[in-house]
């Protein structure tokens, strides 16, 4: 990547997500966007750290489902070596990502009480 290049991030949370692995880099225009998941909130600050560190990010933008306390966390672990914004949603919009919030809470719950695929034997073999 050359110097000039603009580099930025978008994280957000996806259940058992490998931000080494799940992630989209566009790379065009003299401009480097990475869209990265993390498995929890509670990750980005490293994750951040090292796509500062690693990929020469100096913006991240974060997923309107961290709160504020992830917000401060992921500023604090990248310094002033990078901006940190947050997606918020407007207040017409809050009920509609609170419904999300809910569906999405319980699309996880049932997942974890599903047992894995991956685990039961392929159609035909037992």
């Amino acid at each position: 990547m050359s110097t000039s290049t603009a580099c930025w991030a978008y994280l957000f949370e996806h259940p058992g997500a490998d931000p080494a692995r799940d992630r989209l880099v566009l790379d065009s225009g003299g401009q480097r966007s990475l869209i990265v998941a993390v498995a929890s909130t509670a990750d980005a600050p490293a994750v951040a750290a090292g796509l500062v560190r690693d990929e020469h990010v100096t913006l991240i933008e974060l997923c309107g489902g961290f709160g504020s306390g992830d917000v401060a966390a992921v500023a604090a672990a990248v310094g002033e070596h990078a901006a940190v914004g947050h997606v918020v949603f407007g207040v017409d919009q809050i009920p509609a990502a609170a419904a999300y919030a809910t569906a999405a809470t319980a699309a996880l719950s049932a997942a974890a009480s599903t047992p894995d695929a991956s685990s039961s034997p392929a159609p035909g073999r037992r």
